[in-house]
């Protein structure tokens, strides 16, 4: 019987966690596993594995390692992104997907004390007749702008320093907080790395509704109408919500390959969804047993009324051998193009806009690093626009393992989701921020107007330089005829690169600078104690105490995407400071701390971190910022921040 349920978990555990298979009878038992694995012995049998494989470290003090105890405070995304592409990769390379996944089941644990806040801390929504869609999708305006217009904020220059935090929510075991919420009316919809969706009272903080998926919810929560809410989870699957109970409407699996994700947030149009697809295997072609590379992005539309596939964009054609690595391991190509944004649509044309990201293998297309325009009914390609040609690359390339890229490019992916501009006298353009440093203006037939470089991310000729992680991350946002740039640019040694943190406003005409404020560090970083780039830290950086990093963190540039007003522009840092600023001058005329201990109304022990990723969200006298992003070394948290102007 003992051995009939180990096979019974193994099987069920491995088809629920990643399998590769898209079979139809496959994938319809595997979605009966998600939704039943808290009813199987799986904790059982992953304790099982880990007494065996890990306990002689973990059980162990002197090992320096966290305990049990401390790993349960964990989610299971992030205990198998340790195992699979951070620290413990290494440690965990002997293991199967199916035994790393019965692990992070023991030590992630189910629905434990650990939530009882969520009882504690319900109420039911005040009777009101303000139905505005506030926040209703990722670019929070048409074309992917992240602009406000003044009947969704009140707040202005003349007040914007009266912010004041009226309440936080902390949740357990999340140390990254990414999901852009939603916010109709009084209510705030938001999701959390355990797979958990709320809706809160936005004014109160407590808590109107609740529902789990099965993992972890990465894309931004957005409104499709009245009364539906659609998001993605880190399995890539989309889930189709009742806005009111949370109940789940339906739900599809997008994966293209086993290491399919989504990354971005899925846009709407006409009743259909737009879903990018990007890939884990980016990181794990840096484990050297790993074959590279296998995997494309690509973009999906679905049905929005009950998730059906209408077509599927490819960003590369499938991968075939190449030949063999340095240590004679297969080598596969091409590959690579993630969509790591949210597309853009462009409704008059029938068309979708995305960015792309480099290639992981040879041979190199012409579809990586690029701006694509795709046909909103069929999913053909219109045109494409190649910001950087060549750039091949993966994370093997950080340590030299086999798997990096002869000749290998420097990371430079378009990761902000392309802006449509509409300007009052009729011009359009699309402006499209990229990892090189380079903002850009095209114009509707993917011709290049003009290129504006805020960092120097990308130097030498031939812009191959080793990625520093730099330039232009998440989003841009446009203000009448502003274009609003972060750049994040850490403090990396590199032959010519000076790092230009902070935000600059550009001419949207020409691209002329306008003004830039930096952001700086304000304290002292011993050399020694400066991390290694992304993943690279994760595996064999220096384990410096997070006190020491919350009080002085490496990483303070700004990566997160930014939202702006008529008057403001909010960014937030990757040292947990959140500013505004004057959108026509640049000065801050506000900022507050948020890597700091925070007082929370459902009594969950609260910390704040790396701002990253999703921007701020307004909403009348309100402002919300989510705080902790602990991937590549940065600043864990777990808080949501809710700032209200003071009352007269």
């Amino acid at each position: 019987m003992k051995k009939f349920l180990l096979i019974l978990a193994a099987l069920v555990a491995g088809l629920a966690l990643y399998t590769a298979s898209l079979d139809s009878p496959l994938k319809t038992l595997e979605s009966l596993a998600i939704r039943h694995a808290d009813r199987l012995p799986l904790a059982y049998f992953g304790e099982k594995i880990f007494d065996q494989h890990c306990a002689s470290c973990h059980d162990n003090p002197q090992m320096h390692a966290p305990g049990r105890e401390a790993l349960a405070g964990y989610s299971l995304d992030t205990v198998m992104v340790a195992m699979k592409f951070g620290k413990m990769q290494p440690m965990a390379a002997h293991l199967n997907d199916i035994q790393r996944g019965l692990v992070a089941i023991y030590l992630s644990g189910s629905d434990s004390d650990a939530f009882d806040w969520i009882a504690a801390n319900r109420c039911e929504l005040l009777p009101e007749r303000d139905q505005t869609p506030y926040v209703s999708n990722w670019g929070q305006a048409p074309g992917n702008r992240r602009y406000v217009d003044a009947g969704r904020s009140n707040i202005t220059r003349d007040n914007v320093d009266t912010l004041e935090l009226a309440w936080a929510l902390a949740f357990p075991k999340v140390t990254d907080m990414r999901s852009q919420p939603a916010i109709i009316g009084n209510s705030l919809y938001f999701g959390d790395k355990t797979g958990r969706l709320y809706a809160l009272d936005r004014t109160r903080g407590c808590l109107l509704a609740h529902t789990k998926v099965a993992s972890g919810i990465r894309s931004a929560i957005t409104a499709i109408d009245d009364d539906t809410l659609v998001f993605a989870d880190s399995m890539a699957v989309v889930y189709a919500v009742d806005r009111h109970s949370l109940d789940i409407k339906w739900r599809a699996d997008m994966r293209l390959f086993s290491t399919s994700t989504i990354t971005g947030s899925v846009s709407h149009h006409d009743g259909r969804l737009f879903v990018p697809i990007s890939s884990y295997e980016v990181a794990a072609a840096g484990n050297p047993q790993h074959i590279c590379c296998e995997s494309h992005g690509g973009v999906i539309a679905l049905d929005a009324t009950n998730g059906e596939r209408l077509w599927t964009w490819h960003a590369t054609e499938d991968a075939v051998p190449q030949g063999v690595t340095s240590d004679n391991r297969p080598l596969l190509g091409p590959s690579g193009v993630s969509v790591w944004s949210t597309p853009t649509i462009d409704a008059a044309r029938n068309r979708l806009y995305v960015g792309t990201g480099e290639n992981l293998s040879h041979p190199a297309t012409g579809t990586s690093d690029a701006v694509v325009a795709l046909d909103l009914d069929s999913g053909e390609p219109l045109w494409v626009f190649q910001a950087t040609a060549g750039d091949i690359w993966n994370a093997a390339c950080l340590n030299g393992g086999s798997n990096c890229p002869e000749n290998a490019g420097g990371d430079f992916d378009i990761g902000a989701s392309v802006i449509h501009a509409q300007l009052e006298d009729g011009t359009e353009l699309l402006l499209v921020g990229q990892k090189s440093g380079d903002a850009m203006a095209l114009d509707m037939d993917g011709e290049l107007l003009w290129k504006t470089r805020v960092s120097n991310a990308a130097i030498g000729p031939d812009l191959h330089q080793t990625t520093t992680n730099g330039g232009i991350h998440w989003g841009m946002a446009l203000s009448g005829e502003r274009l609003l740039v972060p750049a994040a640019d850490p403090e990396r040694p590199r032959p010519e690169y000076i790092p230009r943190p902070g935000i600059h406003a550009l001419n949207v005409r020409d691209g002329e600078p306008l003004w830039f404020q930096p952001v700086e560090r304000g304290c002292h970083l011993e050399e020694e104690d400066k991390p290694l780039v992304g993943l690279q830290n994760m595996r064999v950086g220096k384990n410096r105490p997070l006190q020491e990093q919350y009080a002085c963190s490496f990483y303070f540039g700004l990566s997160a995407a930014v939202t702006a007003t008529e008057q403001l522009v909010f960014s937030g840092g990757l040292d947990g400071v959140l500013r505004a600023y004057d959108i026509a001058s640049g000065e801050v005329l506000w900022q507050t701390r948020t890597a700091v201990p925070v007082e929370t109304v459902n009594g969950v022990s609260g910390h704040g971190g790396a701002i990253d990723v999703d921007g701020q969200v307004l909403a009348g006298d309100w402002l919300y910022v989510q705080s902790g992003y602990a991937m590549f070394g940065q600043l864990p948290g777990n808080v949501l921040l809710a700032y209200r102007l003071a009352e007269n």
